[in-house]
């Protein structure tokens, strides 16, 4: 069953039933139908669907945006920002992806010999809940752009957000959503040739064995956290104005938003300072307000799994500097923002991934200590560091077990750079060239 609910007022916003195997297996017979012909498309004629479709999502932005919104529980402009970062990555590949897919001639021995890419079929994809425009299309276009189909299974609880993009889609791209029920996940990655999952790092490792029982190909985006290192040489005010912003905004609810705040004892009081007082500026209401700049967590659950860890934290001796209680008499699942200071590998928030609004302090010794706590973690997306040194700053990067180094900003997704992580955080890439290349068949061809 396919639920959701408003993030505020708890009210039914969509209920569907999940497919039926049978069901299931017709729709994936006929979009592999659908596939086929698409295939056969060149380059340029499936860029100008996904160009028309691109037109579509801007004309429903608005809308999108708010259902996003009331249904997520994220801030207004932040909604809005992701519509538009997502119609800016259809245009992206569908300028790109000529160029990216052309067939390659190497010389060899032979009269002709050639690397070719195309497509693997019809992929499967299972998606979250906290981004549900973004990270449906930042999979599925550029495995349109190399001809694939693509099932996406959205997450239970943003069923109507899932189905107003999808009837945009239009009848000319073989995109469809799949309404699976989590027991036929199997028979789903048997039947497609690919796998795409962004989400936990316990279901990535589920489906991942499925996939390798079943030898398909995948794509793991897993859990985040996120080192935001701050050395004694950094700008204190830009490094906290920017922690801030990274770690509190989508209340906290981004693998890749900095998590773990490592800073030099020689600076971290002055640091704490300007975090604190950025951090009492941000105000809770209703979302879809402009003067509100923290929005409610998702669902209660994932609230009290955060207010739990934070509570486990200062039972084993770190210091709540900010936040940390549930609201009294307000509507909707909010926690407010909370620095959580002196925290020490005892804790869980210390291992764990926290998906909330909760920073947490690690107070680093030296450089060599700051780089310890960096790598002392199981994720490895992302981390940022800030020095007014860039050679350090280069120094250490190439030392940190992560997919991506942000020096002197916080980590972010850009459309021209690989995205994606190592150990918990996964593997395989998203966005830029590379990602258009995860999902095809890389086909040699000789000739004598």
């Amino acid at each position: 069953m396919y639920t959701s609910y408003h993030a505020v007022t708890g009210e039914v916003l969509f209920n569907r039933k999940s497919l039926t195997k049978a069901e299931f297996g017709l729709q994936y017979q006929q979009l592999a139908l659908q596939q086929y012909a698409f295939a056969q498309e060149d380059v340029q004629s499936r860029t100008q669907c996904l160009l028309a479709f691109a037109q579509r999502l801007e004309q429903a932005k608005a809308e999108l945006a708010y259902q996003i919104c009331i249904e997520v529980g994220r801030c207004l402009r932040e909604c809005e920002a992701e519509i538009s970062k997502s119609i800016a990555l259809i245009r992206y590949y569908a300028h790109l992806a000529p160029e990216l897919l052309a067939h390659k001639t190497i010389a060899t021995q032979a009269s002709l010999s050639q690397v070719r890419f195309e497509p693997l079929g019809t992929l499967l994809a299972v998606m979250p809940w906290n981004y549900p425009v973004w990270q449906i299309l930042r999979f599925a276009i550029p495995a349109l752009c190399a001809g694939n189909a693509c099932l996406v299974k959205p997450a239970p609880s943003v069923g109507q957000i899932s189905q107003m993009l999808f009837d945009l889609v239009g009848e000319d791209l073989p995109l469809q959503l799949a309404w699976l029920n989590n027991n036929d996940i199997e028979y789903a990655i048997s039947k497609t040739q690919a796998l795409a999952f962004t989400g936990s790092t316990e279901t990535g490792r589920y489906l991942a064995a499925l996939a390798g029982r079943h030898l398909r190909k995948c794509v793991m985006e897993l859990g985040g956290s996120n080192a935001f290192i701050v050395l004694k040489d950094a700008d204190v005010e830009q490094a906290a104005s920017e922690a801030c912003y990274s770690r509190f905004r989508d209340a906290g609810q981004s693998c890749n938003a900095a998590k773990r705040l490592i800073v030099h004892n020689e600076i971290a009081d002055d640091f704490i300072t300007a975090l604190q007082q950025h951090c009492q500026k941000l105000r809770m209401g209703e979302p879809w307000l402009p003067t509100t700049t923290l929005a409610p967590l998702h669902r209660q659950d994932l609230r009290t799994a955060v207010h739990t860890q934070v509570q486990d934290a200062v039972a084993h001796g770190a210091q709540c500097l900010l936040g940390g209680e549930i609201p009294k008499d307000m509507s909707g699942w909010f926690y407010p923002a909370t620095i959580l200071d002196k925290v020490n590998s005892d804790c869980r928030v210390y291992h764990e991934e926290v998906f909330g609004p909760v920073a947490i302090i690690l107070r680093a010794q030296d450089n060599a200590h700051a780089l310890n706590l960096a790598n002392d973690n199981p994720f490895g997306l992302g981390a940022s560091i800030y020095t007014q040194n860039t050679h350090t700053a280069w120094q250490f990067a190439e030392q940190l077990n992560v997919g991506s180094v942000f020096i002197n900003r916080h980590t972010s997704s850009d459309l021209r750079l690989p995205f994606g992580g190592v150990k918990d955080s996964g593997f395989g890439r998203e966005l830029s060239e590379f990602g258009i290349y995860e999902f095809v068949n890389v086909k040699t061809y000789w000739q004598k």
